[in-house]
C-alpha cells in the first residue's frame, strides 16, 4: 500500500491498523518514496543488543533527575 505524508499525518491510526494486519505501507513525500512502515518482528526485538541497554543502569532510575543533572549549568543566567 502507498500513502502520502499527509495521509500519515491525518490518518495514522488507519495506517497503523493496516500494518497490524501484516501489510507494508510505503510513505511518499512529493510523489517519491521516503519511508516504509512494516510490521514489527517481536521475536527479534529482545535479541537487539541496544534494546534495554539502560535497564540495569542505576544512574538513570530517576530519568528527570538524570536529564536535569546533564543540563545543569547550560541554561543558568550567571
Amino acid at each position: 500500500m502507498r500513502a502520502t505524508a499527509k495521509d500519515l499525518r491525518f490518518h495514522s491510526a488507519e495506517l497503523l491498523n493496516t500494518v497490524k494486519r501484516g501489510e507494508e505501507v510505503i510513505i511518499t513525500y512529493r510523489g517519491k518514496p521516503c519511508a516504509k512502515l512494516v510490521p514489527i518482528d517481536d521475536e527479534n526485538i529482545a535479541d537487539d543488543e541496544l534494546f534495554g541497554m539502560w535497564r540495569d543502569n542505576a544512574e538513570v532510575d530517576d530519568v528527570d533527575g538524570y536529564v536535569r543533572n546533564l543540563r545543569k549549568g547550560r541554561f543558568s543566567a550567571d
